[in-house]
């Protein structure tokens, strides 16, 4: 698992993920992704087009993340996964914590939102 880091002109923060977002995945760049988004405010995009695989462990690394953003006050919003990880993250129901777009312009208008509160369910 390999990412890069991309801080546009209006703040935002783009991560572009590629490999296999799974247990060895995760312990390469979790603390990378951590760092890449730290502080209060932070906008941030996880571009995960380049992603072919992703466990229960990368679920919980993306969710951690989007979790702490939150507590400073920021957003983070998830762009273009490849249909296999859609179908993963849409039947854990992370849209309902992490919000999905297909095109950039459409996760640049959204992670400026306040983030969804996730829906209680009885």
């Amino acid at each position: 698992m390999q990412f890069t880091e991309t801080r546009r002109d209006d703040g935002i923060t783009v991560l572009n993920l590629h490999g296999r977002l799974d247990i060895e995945g995760s312990e390469e760049v979790g603390l990378r992704l951590t760092t890449a988004t730290t502080g209060d405010n932070v906008r941030v995009i996880a571009d995960l087009e380049g992603v072919d695989f992703m466990s229960s462990i990368g679920i919980g690394v993306l969710v951690r993340i989007a979790h702490s953003v939150r507590r400073r006050g920021g957003n983070m919003v998830l762009l273009d996964p490849q249909p296999v990880v859609k179908l993963i993250l849409e039947k854990t129901q992370i849209p309902r914590i992490i919000t999905m777009h297909e095109t950039l312009d459409e996760a640049v208008a959204a992670v400026m939102l306040p983030p969804p509160i996730p829906s209680q369910t009885s």
